[in-house]
């Protein structure tokens, strides 16, 4: 790592998945090369959490987030909910996600999802943390929820709603996340709606090894690719890649405040300072 490179935030990156097993610890080398500067891995099942500590707990710029993922909605017991509560007093993660609605898929019980998405808000809210939100096709539903639960904020996960719904979520104490798909020119909509958003808004995600970016298409994503969601971002708003990046790591730090250290040199880690 030099001196002086655009330092970046992975706010969303399945880096505990199979996909990675065979080579992780390169993925990770090549993303600290690229300038990624600390990763938020959110869970999706209970089974998955231990490996996920466990990584997390082997390198200080990767951060844990644990919740239940809607879309497996079928894969999550009962108990499931008091060993995220007692799991969260152990390890105080980063987080609580991913979390969230997911009406994208017809086969999920959407009473279901709403069940166990109030049980880990109200969760989040009594452990005071931050949540990582899933929302597909269900933007009303979800900001109709947090406006009764009352949570400290979070990120809206690979956001797709409208200009309208993102102000209601910023309002509500989140940011917005944007990823690989911002990186393809057919994504007119999303693209445009990057233009119009306060700067103060934005965070940076690749939800890898999903939702690649163009220059892979049909590869497995990875948070290496961070700088390429950097630069689609900058050419859309005409800023530059360097101010962004620091302007997006202020918002990630300032909505999940667990994240302390954001620089590094040739030396390793340093601390930044207090928000």
């Amino acid at each position: 790592m030099t001196f002086g490179m655009r330092l970046m935030i992975d706010t969303h990156c399945h880096l505990d998945v199979a996909e990675f097993d065979a080579d992780r610890s390169a993925v990770l080398a090549r993303a600290r090369s690229a300038g990624v500067a600390a990763i938020v891995i959110p869970a999706i099942h209970s089974e998955g959490w231990g490996g996920l500590l466990a990584l997390c707990a082997s390198a200080e710029d990767l951060y844990p987030a644990l919740g239940l993922h809607p879309v497996y909605l079928d894969r999550h017991r009962k108990s499931d909910l008091a060993a995220l509560e007692r799991a969260i007093a152990e390890h105080r993660p980063l987080a609580v996600g991913e979390i969230g609605l997911d009406y994208f898929l017809p086969e999920l019980d959407r009473a279901g999802q709403q069940i166990l998405l109030e049980a880990q808000l109200s969760v989040a809210r009594d452990a005071d943390l931050p949540v990582l939100l899933h929302v597909r096709k269900a933007h009303e539903e979800m900001l109709t929820t947090l406006r009764r639960a009352r949570v400290r904020g979070g990120i809206a996960h690979a956001f797709n709603g409208s200009l309208q719904q993102a102000q209601q979520y910023l309002d509500l104490g989140f940011r917005l996340g944007f990823g690989g798909m911002l990186t393809f020119t057919r994504s007119s909509r999303l693209r445009r709606l990057a233009t119009e958003l306060p700067a103060e808004a934005i965070v940076l995600e690749t939800d890898a090894p999903d939702m690649t970016v163009a220059a892979h298409r049909g590869e497995r994503n990875s948070p290496e690719y961070l700088p390429d969601v950097l630069q689609a971002l900058a050419e859309v708003r005409g800023e530059s890649p360097d101010v962004l990046a620091a302007r997006t790591t202020a918002n990630a730090r300032a909505v999940l405040p667990g994240l302390g250290v954001i620089e590094r040199s040739g030396s390793g880690r340093v601390s930044a300072p207090p928000i």
